[in-house]
């Protein structure tokens, strides 16, 4: 007896359909970015540690946390915001290009810095700032993207000072800048 040809395509279609479903999500453990997830709140908790995940890495564009149970959210930043954060050092450092929240440390933990950013067309975007380091010993800054900015950081008569930029494929980890 013959099938109607609609019953073996309507078939086809559901396996097809099917198979394509399954290969796309298969090993598939990583979660789309919630919609209402504050970035900037939820950096400054991993960073400050009220959110405690197992990694958490932040580059010039995205967010990736990983939590206990070896799950991993990406997070878009804002469009037009950039995520700096800077250890400035006296004796040690380490080279990093893209921080990691949970991992980076620097040596200058706790302490105060007079900060002052110039963007390259002269606009102040922090004049003589005094920020603090946290337990990690950077100090995390959000700018405008897409600008270039020379950065002065004091602290008792020690000067550093750098040019930067934050385009989509620079460092947003800043651990070059020696008090001298």
């Amino acid at each position: 007896m013959k099938k109607p040809l609609w019953i073996i395509a309507s078939v086809a279609i559901v396996i097809l359909l099917g198979t394509y479903l399954i290969a796309n999500t298969a090993g598939r453990d990583k979660a789309e970015q919630p919609e209402e997830t504050d970035i900037r709140k939820l950096v400054e908790d991993i960073s400050t540690g009220r959110e405690k995940p197992k990694s958490a890495s932040i580059s010039a564009t995205t967010l990736t946390v990983t939590d206990a149970g070896n799950k991993e959210t990406s997070y878009t930043l804002p469009e037009n915001e950039f995520f700096l954060s800077i250890a400035p050092y006296v004796q040690q450092t380490h080279p990093c290009e893209i921080h990691s929240l949970t991992g980076c440390q620097g040596e200058m933990v706790n302490e105060e810095f007079t900060v002052t950013i110039h963007d390259s067309e002269g606009n102040t975007f922090m004049k003589d700032e005094v920020l603090k380091s946290g337990a990690n010993g950077f100090m995390d800054l959000w700018v405008p993207r897409d600008r270039t900015y020379l950065i002065r950081i004091v602290q008792d008569g020690k000067v550093a000072e750098t040019q930067l930029s934050t385009y989509k494929n620079d460092q947003n980890c800043i651990t070059t800048m020696q008090l001298m």
